[in-house]
């Protein structure tokens, strides 16, 4: 059974997971949940990628599977050996499955998804005996950092939201 780690992140780590939130912004930038990750194998990145569903019409442009596509890709081969992924949120159960099945080593995440999460917070796929590939899961990597990315991208859209309700409105009363 895989088992979740107390956080003992390196300074690469921290490189690492800081380069996926400047990614995430990428997301942010096109009007997508700010979401970043790099797959790395020792000291080189791989792959990199961002969040890019609704922009794509495309359910599964999560920024992991964007990573392992690339990834694929790049190393001629869909199973990732000796990789580490690092990604400003916990991964869903859609991409804890491709994760698992591309055979990546190790998963860092920064902040807990509280609805969705499938390395430990809601779900544990990773350590589910259907799992046919363990993968080490180290969570808290800047999570407050990751946290606060999608904090103010969620606040900032309900606020755009309620005023085009606001101004929806006022054209209605206005067309009255």
């Amino acid at each position: 059974m895989n088992e979740v780690k107390p956080p003992q992140f390196s300074k690469q780590d921290e490189q690492f997971m800081r380069r996926a939130i400047e990614l995430a912004q990428n997301a942010e930038s096109e009007g997508e949940v700010p979401v970043g990750a790099i797959l790395v194998r020792g000291n080189d990145i791989i792959a990199e990628g961002w969040n890019r569903c609704i922009g794509g019409h495309d359910a599964t442009a999560h920024a992991e599977i964007q990573v392992l596509r690339k990834a694929g890709q790049s190393l001629q081969n869909y199973r990732l050996l000796d990789t580490t992924l690092y990604v400003t949120l916990e991964p869903c159960p859609m991409c804890a499955g491709a994760l698992l099945h591309s055979r990546v080593k190790r998963i860092v995440f920064g902040a807990p998804d509280l609805k969705a999460g499938a390395a430990g917070t809601v779900l544990d796929l990773f350590s589910s005996q259907a799992a046919y590939h363990f993968a080490d899961v180290e969570s808290g990597l800047l999570e407050q950092e990751c946290r606060e990315q999608l904090q103010a991208f969620f606040k900032r859209r309900r606020k755009e939201q309620k005023e085009l309700k606001r101004l929806q409105k006022e054209a209605q009363l206005k067309g009255d």
